[in-house]
């Protein structure tokens, strides 16, 4: 049976009806589940994985000895008709995510406490306890929210900042905490002010309570600097004794900081304080944490301070809205100086003082650069809601409004009414939509440049003028492990899962690219960047396919886990930006990767065999057209003699 789904095309703009299969959604959540990865962490319910767990334990010989329940765990009866015959003696569990608590295992603990153990149980993990750190860090810091830009102006009109808004500076910011690869920051990119803290444990085979509580632990500052985040992870103890720990600690606090196992379900977790906070060497300090059943926040006060340990202070929420429309990638890119520079030089060689410039990007300042450069009539299209209070609010803070005019118009929608009955002598875009997911989705800048044909003057400046498609072959240090079988786990033939995942891959996913920020995950280029699609938006977009066909040399050897792809755009003839590559890659292929966008990436099927090298092989070949219609990319990559 075929359903219709809706959904928002995010390259073309348009709502569009697709026919996909029933089971569409199943797969999809299978493919893209990454049950494998949390089975490759050698430290450590959904219908079709209780499925497939009772044909494992029936291949395995334990259909005697263990019952599969397909029930949430609250959902579990115990007594002589329940699902449990009695309460049971061990508690064995695995509810965490990066925070600890993010997936619901304090009332998960709760109940079975409450109502299917014993009192005197023992729990498999035993205990858990989580840690923090307080550190400076201007890079981080600038994940958090909008900071002062600096313009460099030509001639006598010098330079002019451009500030945000009082309501985005005091901020307590976004209410969710930032899960990262803590390990791929570079350390000189911020300075610990206070040794590592034990904040907080939960035993857990005792009861458990899922109340809201604060838990407050005094540290001295081991150096004086603004304190701004707090870096925070956990540990678990298997067993009574803790003898068999499993840690996320970071490198420079791990105990074996060269043999750290690799996670993707599990990482470290960066909180931003409500606001900055100098303190002095030697000061000490009140650092709280607070968390309800869900959630965990951070505070910290001088000791000067009353602390009322019962009282929480009250959970981080946006009051600027500037958190709903910017994830820490976006405020990245918006404080990024030198990126700015780069844009404000190729905006001086096009905008002129009778320049009607229309920008188009999601609360984008290009529109601001370009008035402050001397363009005489700048409109920028801010089609989300959100986004159009923000930079409202920005403008208003620079003293801009009504010299930047906010249009909440789709560029189709776009009359000659709008732009003062003028012809648009200058688009411009970052190309950056919220709505993007993969590189190319932000290719909507092409397709709002062809809806804005009407109001486009002849001589018409477009800024970027084109856009490239790259893609590279590479060897990923770990991230292969997301797709890679398991086959044996802990002595459990598990290869009936594999098959599983590796159905629903097939059914469409292995197909397409999935994004990841790849400055968290290292890998090494097997190949040259080659360049394989050319958008011009100088032209309208075509009715035809755009495609190219060819094959990346193999130039050292290495295992080749996938292909990344990323888009380059040029500003002019002399300028371009990259949302891939930052620099070209080392003699031993090490990358270093934009760390404000998502790269492409699409695994190979030989990932399913990640012990086989590229001995042998010579290329990756390639297939890939652009589907103007539906703005939609195709691919396909394969490893060729």
């Amino acid at each position: 049976m075929k359903t219709f789904c809706g959904r928002a095309n995010p390259t073309t703009g348009a709502i569009e009806w697709e026919e996909e299969d029933e089971d569409y959604d199943y797969h999809q959540e299978i493919a893209r589940s990454s049950y494998a990865d949390m089975l490759h962490d050698k430290d450590r319910v959904f219908k079709p994985m209780a499925d497939i767990a009772q044909k494992i334990v029936d291949e395995n010989g334990f259909s005697n000895k263990i019952k599969i329940i397909n029930k949430h765990s609250t959902e579990v009866t115990v007594g002589p008709n329940g699902d449990m015959s009695s309460r049971a003696n061990i508690l064995v569990t695995e509810l965490f995510d990066t925070e600890l608590i993010g997936e619901g295992a304090l009332p998960s603990y709760e109940h079975a406490h409450k109502y299917l153990v014993q009192e005197e149980c023992e729990a498999v993990p035993h205990k858990a306890t989580v840690y923090a750190q307080v550190v400076e860090s201007k890079h981080v810091w600038a994940w958090n929210k909008v900071l002062p830009i600096h313009i460099q102006l030509d001639g006598s009109k010098g330079e002019r900042v451009i500030v945000p808004p009082r309501d985005m500076q005091v901020c307590a910011g976004s209410p969710c905490v930032y899960d990262i690869q803590l390990n791929q920051v570079n350390r000189n990119h911020f300075t610990t002010l206070t040794e590592v803290i034990e904040i907080f444990r939960v035993d857990f085979s005792k009861a458990v309570s899922s109340l809201p509580a604060r838990h407050t632990v005094q540290a001295k500052a081991t150096a004086s600097g603004q304190a701004q985040v707090v870096l925070s992870w956990w540990d678990i103890d298997m067993d009574p004794e803790g003898s068999i720990k499993c840690t996320m600690a970071p490198y420079w606090v791990h105990p074996t900081p060269k043999n750290i196992q690799w996670r993707d379900h599990w990482m470290q977790c960066v909180y931003f304080l409500p606001k900055e906070l100098p303190v002095e060497e030697g000061e000490c300090l009140h650092i709280s944490a607070m968390h309800d059943d869900y959630s965990v926040w951070y505070s910290l006060e001088r000791s000067s301070v009353t602390c009322e340990p019962d009282i929480l202070s009250e959970r981080p929420l946006c009051s600027c809205q500037a958190h709903l429309m910017c994830n820490r990638q976006r405020f990245g890119e918006l404080n990024d100086q030198h990126r700015n520079e780069i844009y404000i030089k190729a905006l001086k060689t096009v905008v002129r003082p009778d320049s009607v410039c229309v920008a188009i990007s999601d609360g984008s300042l290009l529109s601001v650069f370009a008035y402050l450069l001397g363009a005489a009539q700048v409109h920028s299209l801010e089609i989300s809601a959100v986004s159009r209070r923000v930079m409202e609010k920005i403008l208003a803070a620079n003293g801009l409004t009504g010299k930047v005019i906010i249009s909440e118009r789709r560029p189709e929608q776009l009359t000659s009414v709008d732009v003062g009955n003028k012809q648009v002598s200058l688009l411009i875009g970052e190309p950056f939509f919220t709505t993007s997911l993969l590189p190319w989705h932000n290719l909507y800048f092409w397709y709002a440049r062809t809806y804005l044909a009407k109001v486009l003057s002849s001589e018409l400046t477009v800024l970027p003028q084109s856009a490239i498609l790259l893609v590279m072959a590479v060897e990923f240090e770990n991230l292969w492990r997301i797709r890679a079988p398991c086959g044996v786990c802990e002595g459990f033939n598990v290869s009936l899962m594999d098959e599983m995942i590796q159905n629903s891959l097939n059914f469409r996913e292995c197909q397409e690219a999935e994004p990841h920020p790849l400055w968290e995950y290292p890998c090494r280029a097997l190949s040259d960047p080659c360049q394989v699609l050319h958008f011009d938006f100088r032209q309208e977009v075509p009715e035809q396919p755009i495609y190219s066909t060819g094959s990346l040399k193999l130039l050292r050897s290495g295992i080749c886990h996938g292909v990344v792809l990323w888009m380059d755009y040029s500003l002019n003839e002399d300028i371009s930006i990259s949302t891939g590559l930052t620099k070209p890659y080392s003699h031993t292929g090490d990358c270093n990767w934009n760390p404000h966008c998502k790269q492409g990436v699409y695994f190979l099927s030989s990932v399913t065999n990640p012990k086989s090298s590229t001995d042998g092989l010579n290329s990756v070949a390639y297939n890939v057209t652009f589907h103007p219609e539906s703005g939609e990319l195709a691919m396909d990559f394969r490893l060729a003699p």
